[in-house]
Protein backbone atom coordinates (compact mmCIF):
# COMPACT_ATOMS: atom_id res chain seq x y z
CA UNK A 1 0.00 0.00 0.00
CA UNK A 2 2.29 2.88 -1.27
CA UNK A 3 0.35 5.91 -2.74
CA UNK A 4 -3.14 5.59 -2.87
CA UNK A 5 -6.19 7.75 -3.83
CA UNK A 6 -8.60 10.05 -1.90
CA UNK A 7 -11.07 7.42 -2.56
CA UNK A 8 -9.39 4.68 -1.38
CA UNK A 9 -8.33 6.96 1.55
CA UNK A 10 -11.72 7.41 2.51
CA UNK A 11 -12.48 3.88 2.23
CA UNK A 12 -9.87 2.60 4.51
CA UNK A 13 -10.35 5.38 7.12
CA UNK A 14 -14.06 5.30 7.05
CA UNK A 15 -14.38 9.02 7.15
CA UNK A 16 -15.52 12.28 5.37
CA UNK A 17 -13.08 14.20 3.05
CA UNK A 18 -13.07 17.07 5.48
CA UNK A 19 -11.53 14.61 7.98
CA UNK A 20 -8.74 13.18 5.54
CA UNK A 21 -8.06 16.71 4.72
CA UNK A 22 -7.53 17.88 8.39
CA UNK A 23 -5.53 15.13 9.10
CA UNK A 24 -3.07 16.08 6.03
CA UNK A 25 -2.84 19.55 7.31
CA UNK A 26 -1.90 18.11 10.86
CA UNK A 27 0.83 16.18 9.33
CA UNK A 28 -0.71 12.82 10.29
CA UNK A 29 -0.80 11.74 6.16
CA UNK A 30 2.24 12.50 3.85
CA UNK A 31 0.66 13.47 0.51
CA UNK A 32 2.13 14.04 -3.16
CA UNK A 33 0.49 15.23 -6.33
CA UNK A 34 -1.02 13.09 -8.64
CA UNK A 35 1.44 11.92 -11.60
CA UNK A 36 -1.77 12.27 -14.19
CA UNK A 37 -3.40 15.29 -12.48
CA UNK A 38 -1.93 17.85 -10.96
CA UNK A 39 -5.48 19.07 -9.46
CA UNK A 40 -5.53 15.54 -7.64
CA UNK A 41 -3.46 13.71 -4.48
CA UNK A 42 -2.35 10.54 -3.56
CA UNK A 43 -1.95 9.71 0.17
CA UNK A 44 1.17 7.84 2.06
CA UNK A 45 -0.94 4.34 1.99
CA UNK A 46 1.08 3.37 5.34
CA UNK A 47 0.02 6.55 7.07
CA UNK A 48 -3.56 5.92 6.39
CA UNK A 49 -3.56 2.53 7.63
CA UNK A 50 -1.50 3.55 10.68
CA UNK A 51 -3.75 6.68 11.08
CA UNK A 52 -7.07 3.93 10.50
CA UNK A 53 -5.44 1.38 13.19
CA UNK A 54 -5.79 4.24 16.13
CA UNK A 55 -9.48 5.04 15.23
CA UNK A 56 -10.28 1.10 15.16
CA UNK A 57 -13.27 0.51 17.09
CA UNK A 58 -16.45 2.39 18.54
CA UNK A 59 -15.82 6.03 19.43
CA UNK A 60 -17.96 7.37 22.12
CA UNK A 61 -20.46 9.99 20.94
CA UNK A 62 -18.02 12.57 23.16
CA UNK A 63 -15.08 11.65 21.25
CA UNK A 64 -16.66 12.14 18.15
CA UNK A 65 -18.67 15.56 19.03
CA UNK A 66 -14.84 16.86 20.34
CA UNK A 67 -12.85 16.06 17.16
CA UNK A 68 -16.10 17.46 15.04
CA UNK A 69 -15.89 21.21 16.28
CA UNK A 70 -12.24 21.84 14.72
CA UNK A 71 -11.92 20.99 11.12
CA UNK A 72 -13.36 17.41 12.24
CA UNK A 73 -16.14 15.56 10.60
CA UNK A 74 -19.46 17.81 9.43
CA UNK A 75 -21.76 18.50 12.23
CA UNK A 76 -25.00 18.98 10.45
CA UNK A 77 -26.37 18.39 6.66
CA UNK A 78 -26.33 20.79 4.65
CA UNK A 79 -26.57 21.27 0.73
CA UNK A 80 -25.07 24.40 0.04
CA UNK A 81 -21.38 24.03 -0.57
CA UNK A 82 -18.29 21.50 0.04
CA UNK A 83 -14.66 21.04 -0.19
CA UNK A 84 -13.76 17.48 -2.29
CA UNK A 85 -10.51 16.70 -3.82
CA UNK A 86 -8.74 20.15 -3.06
CA UNK A 87 -11.77 22.15 -4.99
CA UNK A 88 -14.43 24.10 -3.56
CA UNK A 89 -18.46 23.34 -4.83
CA UNK A 90 -21.45 25.60 -4.78
CA UNK A 91 -24.46 23.23 -5.33
CA UNK A 92 -22.46 20.82 -7.24
CA UNK A 93 -20.83 23.31 -9.36
CA UNK A 94 -17.21 23.85 -9.39
CA UNK A 95 -16.97 27.36 -7.68
CA UNK A 96 -13.63 28.47 -9.69
CA UNK A 97 -15.59 27.81 -12.89
CA UNK A 98 -18.35 29.85 -11.60
CA UNK A 99 -16.03 32.62 -11.49
CA UNK A 100 -15.03 32.87 -14.85
CA UNK A 101 -18.79 33.91 -15.75
CA UNK A 102 -21.10 34.68 -13.20
CA UNK A 103 -21.83 37.43 -10.52
CA UNK A 104 -22.51 37.49 -7.07
CA UNK A 105 -26.16 37.66 -8.23
CA UNK A 106 -25.75 34.51 -10.04
CA UNK A 107 -24.36 33.10 -7.15
CA UNK A 108 -26.84 34.28 -4.50
CA UNK A 109 -29.76 32.79 -7.82
CA UNK A 110 -28.38 29.06 -7.22
CA UNK A 111 -27.56 29.16 -3.42
CA UNK A 112 -30.75 30.61 -2.62
CA UNK A 113 -32.60 28.33 -5.17
CA UNK A 114 -34.54 31.59 -6.80
CA UNK A 115 -35.24 29.78 -9.86
CA UNK A 116 -35.85 32.00 -12.98
CA UNK A 117 -36.27 35.45 -11.35
CA UNK A 118 -33.75 38.26 -12.21
CA UNK A 119 -32.04 38.78 -8.79
CA UNK A 120 -30.18 42.16 -7.74
CA UNK A 121 -29.79 43.38 -4.71
CA UNK A 122 -30.90 47.21 -4.53
CA UNK A 123 -29.38 50.04 -3.37
CA UNK A 124 -31.13 51.26 -0.08
CA UNK A 125 -29.73 55.14 0.05
CA UNK A 126 -28.01 57.33 -2.34
CA UNK A 127 -25.44 60.18 -2.21
CA UNK A 128 -23.45 58.67 1.11
CA UNK A 129 -19.78 58.67 0.64
CA UNK A 130 -17.91 55.71 1.56
CA UNK A 131 -17.47 55.34 5.76
CA UNK A 132 -14.58 55.37 7.49
CA UNK A 133 -15.01 52.18 9.33
CA UNK A 134 -17.33 50.14 6.72
CA UNK A 135 -17.52 47.06 9.54
CA UNK A 136 -19.36 50.06 11.91
CA UNK A 137 -21.60 51.40 9.28
CA UNK A 138 -22.75 47.50 8.31
CA UNK A 139 -23.41 46.81 11.85
CA UNK A 140 -25.26 49.72 12.30
CA UNK A 141 -27.26 49.46 9.69
CA UNK A 142 -28.45 46.02 10.22
CA UNK A 143 -29.16 46.67 13.76
CA UNK A 144 -31.56 48.69 12.52
CA UNK A 145 -33.26 45.64 10.17
CA UNK A 146 -32.97 43.42 13.31
CA UNK A 147 -34.36 45.92 15.90
CA UNK A 148 -37.88 45.52 13.04
CA UNK A 149 -38.12 42.84 10.78
CA UNK A 150 -39.66 39.82 10.89
CA UNK A 151 -38.45 36.50 12.16
CA UNK A 152 -38.09 34.57 9.51
CA UNK A 153 -40.77 31.37 10.96
CA UNK A 154 -44.14 30.84 9.00
CA UNK A 155 -43.08 32.46 5.73
CA UNK A 156 -42.36 31.88 2.11
CA UNK A 157 -39.18 30.90 0.73
CA UNK A 158 -40.02 33.58 -1.99
CA UNK A 159 -41.02 36.33 0.00
CA UNK A 160 -37.51 35.38 2.13
CA UNK A 161 -35.49 35.94 -0.90
CA UNK A 162 -36.84 39.31 -1.61
CA UNK A 163 -35.98 40.71 1.82
CA UNK A 164 -32.67 38.86 1.54
CA UNK A 165 -31.51 40.47 -1.15
CA UNK A 166 -32.97 44.20 0.13
CA UNK A 167 -30.47 43.50 3.38
CA UNK A 168 -27.52 42.51 0.60
CA UNK A 169 -28.14 46.02 -0.73
CA UNK A 170 -28.11 47.55 2.74
CA UNK A 171 -24.72 46.17 3.39
CA UNK A 172 -23.63 47.15 0.32
CA UNK A 173 -25.11 50.53 0.46
CA UNK A 174 -23.48 51.11 4.19
CA UNK A 175 -19.77 49.49 3.13
CA UNK A 176 -19.56 50.87 -0.21
CA UNK A 177 -21.73 54.22 0.14
CA UNK A 178 -24.34 55.28 -1.96
CA UNK A 179 -22.92 57.07 -4.82
CA UNK A 180 -22.88 54.38 -7.05
CA UNK A 181 -25.76 53.30 -9.12
CA UNK A 182 -27.89 50.79 -7.38
CA UNK A 183 -28.85 48.78 -10.74
CA UNK A 184 -25.56 47.93 -11.40
CA UNK A 185 -23.79 44.53 -10.24
CA UNK A 186 -21.92 44.62 -7.23
CA UNK A 187 -18.78 44.27 -8.81
CA UNK A 188 -19.35 46.99 -10.29
CA UNK A 189 -20.55 49.34 -8.23
CA UNK A 190 -17.68 48.52 -5.90
CA UNK A 191 -15.15 49.48 -8.50
CA UNK A 192 -16.84 52.58 -9.16
CA UNK A 193 -17.03 53.89 -5.02
CA UNK A 194 -13.49 52.76 -4.94
CA UNK A 195 -12.79 54.87 -8.47
CA UNK A 196 -10.73 51.76 -9.69
CA UNK A 197 -12.98 50.55 -12.90
CA UNK A 198 -10.28 48.02 -14.06
CA UNK A 199 -10.74 46.07 -11.15
CA UNK A 200 -14.35 45.05 -11.72
CA UNK A 201 -13.66 41.96 -13.48
CA UNK A 202 -11.02 40.74 -10.14
CA UNK A 203 -13.67 41.89 -7.98
CA UNK A 204 -16.49 39.99 -9.26
CA UNK A 205 -14.33 37.06 -9.08
CA UNK A 206 -13.48 37.40 -5.69
CA UNK A 207 -17.22 37.94 -4.62
CA UNK A 208 -17.94 34.39 -6.07
CA UNK A 209 -15.51 32.57 -4.45
CA UNK A 210 -15.37 34.00 -1.13
CA UNK A 211 -19.92 33.60 -0.99
CA UNK A 212 -19.67 30.30 0.87
CA UNK A 213 -17.60 27.90 2.89
CA UNK A 214 -18.98 25.26 4.18
CA UNK A 215 -19.71 25.25 8.18
CA UNK A 216 -17.02 28.48 8.97
CA UNK A 217 -17.32 30.46 12.08
CA UNK A 218 -19.14 33.07 10.61
CA UNK A 219 -22.22 30.51 8.87
CA UNK A 220 -22.63 28.89 12.19
CA UNK A 221 -23.11 32.11 14.25
CA UNK A 222 -25.15 32.92 11.34
CA UNK A 223 -27.21 29.58 11.22
CA UNK A 224 -27.60 29.07 14.59
CA UNK A 225 -29.10 32.35 15.06
CA UNK A 226 -31.33 31.21 12.13
CA UNK A 227 -32.39 28.08 13.94
CA UNK A 228 -33.82 30.10 16.66
CA UNK A 229 -36.44 32.02 14.44
CA UNK A 230 -34.54 35.11 14.73
CA UNK A 231 -34.79 37.77 11.62
CA UNK A 232 -32.89 37.55 8.67
CA UNK A 233 -30.87 40.40 9.67
CA UNK A 234 -30.57 39.68 13.30
CA UNK A 235 -28.52 36.57 11.30
CA UNK A 236 -26.17 37.78 9.38
CA UNK A 237 -25.48 40.78 12.20
CA UNK A 238 -24.20 37.10 13.88
CA UNK A 239 -22.28 36.57 10.56
CA UNK A 240 -20.61 40.34 10.37
CA UNK A 241 -19.67 39.80 14.44
CA UNK A 242 -17.98 36.52 13.89
CA UNK A 243 -15.77 37.45 10.57
CA UNK A 244 -14.64 39.97 12.33
CA UNK A 245 -11.77 37.94 14.08
CA UNK A 246 -8.44 38.08 12.87
CA UNK A 247 -8.64 34.13 12.66
CA UNK A 248 -11.48 34.42 10.03
CA UNK A 249 -12.32 37.59 7.89
CA UNK A 250 -9.95 40.35 8.52
CA UNK A 251 -6.94 37.89 8.18
CA UNK A 252 -5.89 40.24 5.42
CA UNK A 253 -5.23 42.85 8.12
CA UNK A 254 -2.40 40.79 9.15
CA UNK A 255 -0.66 40.83 5.54
CA UNK A 256 -0.79 44.12 5.12
CA UNK A 257 0.82 44.78 8.34
CA UNK A 258 3.55 42.65 6.66
CA UNK A 259 3.87 43.85 4.08
CA UNK A 260 4.29 47.88 5.92
CA UNK A 261 6.93 46.22 7.17
CA UNK A 262 8.51 44.87 4.06
CA UNK A 263 8.88 48.29 2.65
CA UNK A 264 10.71 49.38 5.13
CA UNK A 265 13.35 46.45 5.53
CA UNK A 266 12.49 44.40 2.59
CA UNK A 267 10.42 41.30 2.17
CA UNK A 268 13.10 38.85 3.73
CA UNK A 269 13.61 40.58 6.80
CA UNK A 270 10.35 41.30 7.32
CA UNK A 271 9.68 37.86 7.01
CA UNK A 272 12.24 36.35 9.53
CA UNK A 273 11.51 39.18 11.90
CA UNK A 274 7.66 37.92 11.91
CA UNK A 275 8.63 34.88 12.49
CA UNK A 276 11.43 35.26 14.44
CA UNK A 277 8.70 37.10 17.06
CA UNK A 278 6.86 33.89 17.21
CA UNK A 279 3.97 35.08 15.40
CA UNK A 280 2.34 32.38 12.32
CA UNK A 281 2.86 33.45 8.74
CA UNK A 282 -0.77 35.38 8.24
CA UNK A 283 -2.49 33.62 4.91
CA UNK A 284 -0.70 31.18 4.23
CA UNK A 285 -1.59 27.62 4.18
CA UNK A 286 -5.11 26.01 4.67
CA UNK A 287 -6.32 23.19 7.12
CA UNK A 288 -8.98 22.12 4.22
CA UNK A 289 -6.60 22.40 1.81
CA UNK A 290 -2.99 20.67 1.51
CA UNK A 291 -2.00 21.49 -1.26
CA UNK A 292 -3.16 24.70 -1.77
CA UNK A 293 -6.25 26.96 -1.19
CA UNK A 294 -7.62 26.94 -5.08
CA UNK A 295 -9.23 30.35 -4.77
CA UNK A 296 -6.24 32.03 -3.87
CA UNK A 297 -4.73 30.83 -6.95
CA UNK A 298 -7.94 31.30 -9.14
CA UNK A 299 -7.24 34.84 -8.06
CA UNK A 300 -3.57 35.48 -8.21
CA UNK A 301 -3.37 33.97 -12.03
CA UNK A 302 -5.65 37.20 -12.63
CA UNK A 303 -2.91 39.50 -12.10
CA UNK A 304 0.68 40.20 -10.96
CA UNK A 305 1.36 40.71 -7.32
CA UNK A 306 3.41 44.21 -6.70
CA UNK A 307 7.24 43.59 -5.43
CA UNK A 308 6.36 43.58 -2.19
CA UNK A 309 3.94 40.95 -2.21
CA UNK A 310 5.63 38.74 -4.63
CA UNK A 311 8.85 39.21 -2.14
CA UNK A 312 7.14 38.02 0.55
CA UNK A 313 5.53 34.95 -1.37
CA UNK A 314 8.91 34.06 -2.34
CA UNK A 315 10.19 34.71 1.54
CA UNK A 316 7.87 32.37 2.55
CA UNK A 317 8.48 29.80 -0.03
CA UNK A 318 12.21 29.87 1.68
CA UNK A 319 10.68 29.04 4.93
CA UNK A 320 8.61 26.29 4.27
CA UNK A 321 6.29 25.03 1.18
CA UNK A 322 2.97 26.59 2.33
CA UNK A 323 1.41 28.53 -0.48
CA UNK A 324 -0.75 31.90 -0.40
CA UNK A 325 -4.76 31.45 0.66
CA UNK A 326 -7.29 33.60 -0.17
CA UNK A 327 -6.57 36.25 2.46
CA UNK A 328 -3.39 37.06 0.79
CA UNK A 329 -5.01 37.20 -2.53
CA UNK A 330 -7.67 39.49 -1.33
CA UNK A 331 -4.77 41.60 0.44
CA UNK A 332 -2.28 41.87 -3.06
CA UNK A 333 -5.21 42.73 -4.97
CA UNK A 334 -6.53 45.71 -2.70
CA UNK A 335 -2.56 46.56 -3.38
CA UNK A 336 -2.46 45.92 -6.76
CA UNK A 337 -5.10 47.92 -7.42
CA UNK A 338 -5.04 50.95 -5.02
CA UNK A 339 -7.79 49.70 -3.14
CA UNK A 340 -8.63 51.06 0.49
CA UNK A 341 -7.27 49.18 3.57
CA UNK A 342 -10.68 48.12 4.38
CA UNK A 343 -11.74 46.43 1.07
CA UNK A 344 -10.39 42.87 1.93
CA UNK A 345 -12.96 42.28 4.50
CA UNK A 346 -15.66 44.49 2.86
CA UNK A 347 -15.42 42.10 -0.21
CA UNK A 348 -14.95 39.19 2.64
CA UNK A 349 -18.49 40.39 4.67
CA UNK A 350 -20.40 41.59 1.10
CA UNK A 351 -19.62 38.05 -0.73
CA UNK A 352 -20.34 35.91 2.30
CA UNK A 353 -23.63 37.32 3.41
CA UNK A 354 -24.93 35.59 0.30
CA UNK A 355 -23.71 32.16 1.90
CA UNK A 356 -24.95 33.40 5.16
CA UNK A 357 -28.89 34.28 4.36
CA UNK A 358 -28.38 30.82 2.21
CA UNK A 359 -27.94 28.78 5.07
CA UNK A 360 -29.79 30.37 7.25
CA UNK A 361 -32.74 30.18 4.60
CA UNK A 362 -31.67 25.95 4.94
CA UNK A 363 -31.86 26.17 8.27
CA UNK A 364 -35.50 27.64 8.02
CA UNK A 365 -36.64 25.18 6.05
CA UNK A 366 -35.55 22.57 8.26
CA UNK A 367 -37.33 23.79 11.52
CA UNK A 368 -34.68 22.53 13.55
CA UNK A 369 -32.78 24.25 16.47
CA UNK A 370 -29.30 23.85 16.80
CA UNK A 371 -28.02 23.25 20.70
CA UNK A 372 -25.65 21.77 21.27
CA UNK A 373 -23.82 20.80 24.27
CA UNK A 374 -21.43 21.49 26.60
CA UNK A 375 -18.25 19.06 27.73
CA UNK A 376 -18.22 20.46 31.44
CA UNK A 377 -14.79 20.50 32.57
CA UNK A 378 -14.59 23.10 36.03
CA UNK A 379 -14.47 22.13 39.14
CA UNK A 380 -15.82 19.03 40.79
CA UNK A 381 -19.69 19.21 41.08
CA UNK A 382 -20.18 19.75 45.10
CA UNK A 383 -23.45 16.79 44.60
CA UNK A 384 -23.10 16.69 49.26
CA UNK A 385 -24.02 20.57 49.11
CA UNK A 386 -26.60 19.98 46.94
CA UNK A 387 -28.17 17.19 48.74
CA UNK A 388 -27.85 19.11 52.21
CA UNK A 389 -30.10 21.28 50.73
Amino acid sequence: MPWITSQEALAVLKVQPQTLYANVSRGRIRTKPHPQDVRRSLYHGEDVKRLAGRHAGRRSVADVATQTISFGEPVLASGLSTISDGRLWYRGEDAIGLSDHAGLEETAKLLWQVGRVDLAFPATVRGMPIPANPFEAALLALARRASHDFPTGGRSHAVLCREAAGLVGTMAAAMLGGGADGALPLHQRAALAWQAPNAADLIRRALVLLADHELNASTFAARTAASTGAPLAAGLLAGLGTLAGPLHGTAAVSVQALAETARRVGPRRAVHDWLSRGHRLPAFSHPLYPNGDPRAAALLACFSCSEIYEGIREAVAEHSDEPPNVDFALAALADHYGLPASAPFTLFALARSVGWIAHMLEQTARGSLIRPRAHYDGPALKMAAVETA
